[in-house]
């Protein structure tokens, strides 16, 4: 009998606390994860990978969430990846502009339970 496969998630915040209880959350609740710290090690995991969703903070080190997302959206192979940022900017511009590339942004902190149900919705087919 077939079995299905675990929803991929790239979970992308270079603060360590965060990706860790993110990770841990979303493993125990079904989905593979892969985590990058910085901006271009998103971007490289993303490609090699090719993850089912991408949770971002817009605040990363080496190139902004944004600067990812644009670079994932010009690539063929990956452009259709939902992106979902997760930040604490409150910034009205910049999320104007972050809204153009993702899915979805959602405030931090953000509770994992709410978080696995906003993927779980983005992942299914």
């Amino acid at each position: 009998m077939p079995t299905s496969r675990q929803p991929r998630v790239l979970v992308v915040d270079d603060y360590v606390d965060a990706t860790e209880v993110w990770s841990l959350y979303l493993r125990s609740s079904g989905f593979e994860v892969e985590t990058a710290d910085d901006g271009p090690q998103a971007i490289e995991r993303a490609l090699a990978g090719r993850p089912d969703i991408v949770v971002m903070d817009l605040n990363l080190p080496g190139c902004s969430g944004i600067e990812v997302a644009r670079a994932l959206r010009a690539d063929a192979s990956v452009r259709h990846i939902p992106l979902i940022a997760a930040t604490g900017c409150a910034d009205r511009r910049e999320l104007e502009t972050a809204s153009e590339y993702f899915e979805l942004i959602v405030t931090k902190p953000c509770d994992p339970a709410d978080l696995v149900e906003v993927l779980a919705g983005g992942t299914s087919s």
